[in-house]
């Protein structure tokens, strides 16, 4: 039986070495994630084989895996992960496994795991570029919110700190408050996530955006690096009756990105939840690839 633990923030010391050497695409494979989620989703962790495994649990769902992260053979550690589940009496299931890890898994457990797609877990991503950029034909509506913003308003952009991390919260409230989080399942649970983030902002070693208008809060994001290549965006709130301040708090930090991060070529704006809403806005940047995430489960 594995031993798993309670996500704590101290655990990032080994557990973010790991998921960098993995290189993983999948914004749940991050530990900022996996720690500001934890009491929704009652993440555990454990190091096996010099590998994280992440053992998950929902509304009284059958417990699940992620696909180990780290590096060397993996065989060892799905076959402890399996014995895993054996011994607590519950399906294996693997959850958000990527195409790669699909193909790995089919050539360790031939006609042993049946899988099907996790739309509502696929990750948007994007050309850093052109979200910074915003051009083409396909953008203009962008282009004409975020100029309207601009002639409508007096706007100024910079970095969340901590000496800007209180005021911002308060906004979060407020966003909270106008979009009735407390009648939102899915709201809340993002909120107590959202909570994390701040509290521990500088721990987690996160990055961020405010847009100012008049000198109030009326947008912000909140991200930090995935991997080698993609930038994650864990956060974007902004007053929605404010036309144009998605679009430029967008904008403005993708384009913080590309200047700070000269190699980064991918922007990871997370899943939609199911949310129909979510999805359409996500889609109509045009996403130049979905990160696909999979379920797979066991069978004898």
């Amino acid at each position: 039986m594995i031993n798993f633990k309670k996500v704590e923030i101290s655990d990032q010391e080994w557990v973010k070495p790991l998921l960098k050497a993995s290189n993983l695409s999948g914004g749940h494979q991050n530990y900022t994630n996996i720690f500001s989620w934890s009491d929704m989703y009652n993440y555990q962790v454990a190091k096996v084989n010099e590998f994280l495994v992440v053992k998950g649990q929902i509304d009284g769902e059958p417990s699940y895996y992620f696909y180990p992260a780290g590096t060397g053979d993996v065989q060892p550690v799905l076959a402890e992960m399996k014995r895993d589940a054996e011994e607590n009496h519950h399906e294996f299931i693997v959850l958000g496994i990527s195409v790669e890890n699909m193909t790995t898994m089919k050539a360790l457990y031939p006609e042993h795991f049946e899988y099907q797609d996790m739309r509502d877990s696929f990750d948007y991503v994007y050309l850093a570029e052109k979200l910074a950029t915003l051009a083409g034909r396909k953008l203009q509506a962008k282009r004409n919110h975020i100029n309207r913003f601009q002639a409508n308003n007096n706007w100024s952009f910079e970095l969340l700190t901590p000496d800007n991390l209180a005021e911002c919260w308060k906004m979060n409230l407020e966003w909270c408050r106008r979009n009735n989080c407390k009648d939102d399942e899915q709201l809340r649970a993002e909120y107590c996530a959202v909570k994390k983030d701040f509290d521990y902002f500088t721990a987690l070693e996160l990055e961020g955006g405010i847009i100012r208008v008049d000198g109030k809060i009326v947008a912000f994001t909140m991200g930090e690096r995935l991997n080698s290549d993609t930038y994650i965006v864990h956060v974007e709130k902004a007053f929605s009756e404010i036309q144009g301040a998605y679009q430029i708090i967008n904008r403005e930090f993708v384009k913080w990105i590309v200047e700070t991060y000269p190699d980064i070529a991918y922007v990871n704006r997370e899943e939609d939840m199911g949310y129909e809403g979510l999805r359409k806005a996500k889609l109509s940047y045009h996403p130049d690839k979905m990160e696909e995430k999979y379920l797979a489960r066991y069978f004898d």
